[in-house]
């Protein structure tokens, strides 16, 4: 016991303290809540004397012998019986022992208040482990600040005191680190509500016109029709932040890139893989594509790609794939009155046998039209094309389209829109339409 006399103004003080539940001239009885909690700071690496002026204690009125003494008695007290040996038995426990034998009802009452003691711990540290456990399998694999904000919502949800620095070392974080976090939480409240505005302009450009875009198309599309300029890589944060997915193609493993040495027989390579002229009209790319619909029905689309625009100057859908689908393409390109070929003008297509077919080489050569053929087995030789059809089944969902009339409506919106409004990266960020009228003014 500590010489120190406390005066009444020292006593008052003391009294107000929520962990002292008695206090007179010369002694002090703590808590036995406080004791738990002086117990798990200090095992969490706090010295007694910073756990008790954490708690509101001064030392200079308990003296620091009072604070030594009461922690080597709650140590070894803990050591021996756990958080039991914590809890004050003097009420109980005081006074000389009983000689006579107790009765059943106070040998019931002793034990069944033993017990509900017990279970109350036993609970206490089934939540505690259970809490650590969440907390364990919840961080795997997320940033500091979500590590930090796990741990702030988990001590929000349990009745955990003082348990910031042992949560911090369990998840191995800063303990520093998380109560800066926690006073920047207005800043980060307020960044919070401009990813959310930006968040609903992307989602306007992402459904732009019925079609789904990814984070180049979205800020060309933010640039032309919102005339909002916004950072490709802050598009990219907020739609890993918020779960906006462009469809993307899955790769098809019998679609591989044969290495041929050998020429065409027929018709030579005369494009060379030289796409980007910066002449409108004259190097031309087709090729046929399926498109399903209606479960089981297959449509074929016959396009005709112009390589240095991308615009897809004509186009004809058919339920068979015979020869027609080919030589309408041609008719209907030469019909366009909007096209202007230039006298050079040539077809570059594979080796499919609706290109090698007699009818349709004589058919180009009737339009003045000359012809040109990939490598066998080689779909980089016309690449453009194949990422024209790449990206159209990607965006239109042709699942929901019963007969061919439907599916052919659908195309020939989604031509509309290709042409006109969708802005692709590799054209100065334009439309074909808009980069054709570009490389002519020019």
């Amino acid at each position: 016991m500590s010489k120190i006399i406390f005066s009444p103004k020292q006593i008052l003080q003391l009294q107000k303290n929520p962990n002292v539940q008695q206090v007179s001239e010369r002694t002090i009885t703590y808590t036995d809540t406080f004791k738990s909690q002086f117990i798990d700071e200090y095992f969490a690496g706090k010295t007694p004397r910073q756990i008790f002026k954490e708690y509101g204690f001064d030392e200079e009125i308990i003296g620091i012998k009072r604070i030594e003494q009461s922690a080597f008695r709650w140590r070894k007290a803990y050591e021996k019986n756990g958080l039991i040996g914590l809890t004050d038995t003097r009420k109980s426990g005081s006074g000389r022992p009983i000689k006579r034998e107790l009765t059943a009802a106070e040998v019931i009452e002793r034990q069944a208040a033993r017990i509900q003691l017990l279970e109350g711990q036993v609970d206490l540290l089934k939540k505690l482990e259970a809490t650590e456990r969440g907390l364990l399998n919840d961080s795997q694999k997320l940033s500091t600040n979500k590590v930090f904000q796990l741990i702030s919502d988990t001590l929000t949800q349990f009745p955990f005191e003082r348990m910031v620095t042992y949560f911090c070392n369990l998840l191995k974080v800063s303990r520093s680190g998380y109560y800066s976090y926690l006073q920047a939480s207005d800043a980060r409240a307020l960044r919070e509500q401009k990813d959310l505005k930006a968040r609903d302009l992307i989602l306007k450009a992402f459904d732009r016109r019925g079609y789904k875009k990814g984070s180049r198309s979205i800020k060309m599309t933010l640039e032309q029709d919102f005339q909002c300029v916004m950072s490709r890589k802050k598009i990219q944060r907020i739609m890993r932040k918020f779960g906006i997915v462009c469809p993307h193609r899955k790769p098809n493993p019998y679609k591989q890139m044969a290495k041929a040495t050998k020429e065409h027989r027929v018709v030579p390579n005369k494009l060379n893989r030289e796409f980007k002229q910066g002449i409108p009209g004259k190097v031309l790319l087709t090729d046929i594509s399926y498109v399903p619909y209606n479960g089981k029905c297959m449509a074929y689309l016959s396009t005709i790609k112009d390589a240095s625009t991308n615009e897809i100057l004509a186009y004809h859908v058919s339920d068979r794939i015979t020869l027609e689908i080919a030589t309408e393409t041609i008719k209907k390109l030469i019909s366009n009155k909007r096209v202007q070929l230039h006298s050079e003008a040539f077809i570059h297509s594979d080796q499919g046998v609706h290109y090698t077919s007699p009818r349709y080489q004589t058919l180009l050569k009737k339009h003045g039209l000359g012809q040109s053929m990939s490598r066998r087995g080689n779909c980089w030789d016309n690449a453009p094309q194949e990422s024209f059809f790449g990206h159209f089944k990607d965006e239109v969902d042709f699942s929901s389209l019963k007969t061919l009339e439907e599916l052919k409506a659908k195309i020939n919106h989604y031509m509309v829109y290709y042409n006109n409004y969708r802005y692709q990266w590799n054209l100065k960020r334009m439309a074909p339409v808009q980069y054709r009228n570009h490389l002519l003014a020019a």
